[in-house]
């Protein structure tokens, strides 16, 4: 394929309102890492129907937190669906953490769900259940065929943001109003 993209590690896939894959609608997908054997990401603003809750207690993880008790799990993507996959800013050595960016990192293993349930976890936190994966090419052929915006990743935009805002306001961190563009049916 002679089109060429740069390293989307650090960066939101915003899906635009042509992407007809209904596992990505209106989604948002931070990618943890691209290269010539592919991607992978986690979508960041679709809920699951668990909460965090419910997750640690499957794991048999106590807390005493209610407020974490509440917090939505996302659905991730429809890859490793069973996995969950927490994306935090805890620069901390956790068993299995992957550098996204800056200040930014995935990481897989149960120290950090422990942390967190104790009150020592990363200070920003979202949990997800599920990836999504691109093999090599896909992903560039999917941006070629225009159907995803490219924004750098935004920790405001990843953890302070309410889910159902997250869609439009990182389209708007490059000035784009996904409201106003052709194919767009709805109400946020």
């Amino acid at each position: 394929m002679p089109t060429h993209f740069d390293n989307l590690a650090n960066h939101l896939l915003v899906a635009l309102p042509s992407l007809t894959d209904s596992a990505f609608a209106r989604s948002v997908a931070l990618v943890c890492q691209h290269d010539d054997n592919g991607a992978m990401g986690v979508v960041v603003n679709q809920p699951s129907e668990y909460t965090l809750g419910e997750v640690l207690s499957q794991m048999e993880i106590d807390t005493g937190d209610e407020r974490l008790r509440t917090v939505p799990v996302l659905n991730g993507g429809p890859v490793h669906t069973g996995r969950g996959f927490v994306i935090h800013d805890d620069a901390r050595d956790w068993d299995s953490s992957l550098v996204v960016g800056e200040g930014l990192y995935l990481t897989t293993s149960r120290d950090i769900l422990e942390a967190m349930a104790r009150g020592d976890g990363p200070r920003n936190a979202l949990v997800t259940l599920g990836c999504a994966g691109w093999g090599a090419g896909q992903l560039e052929q999917e941006l070629a065929e225009d159907s995803w915006l490219t924004v750098p990743a935004d920790p405001e935009v990843l953890f302070d943001a309410p889910l159902d805002e997250r869609w439009q306001l990182a389209a708007s961190r490059i000035g784009v109003d996904l409201f106003r563009m052709a194919g767009y049916s709805g109400h946020a």
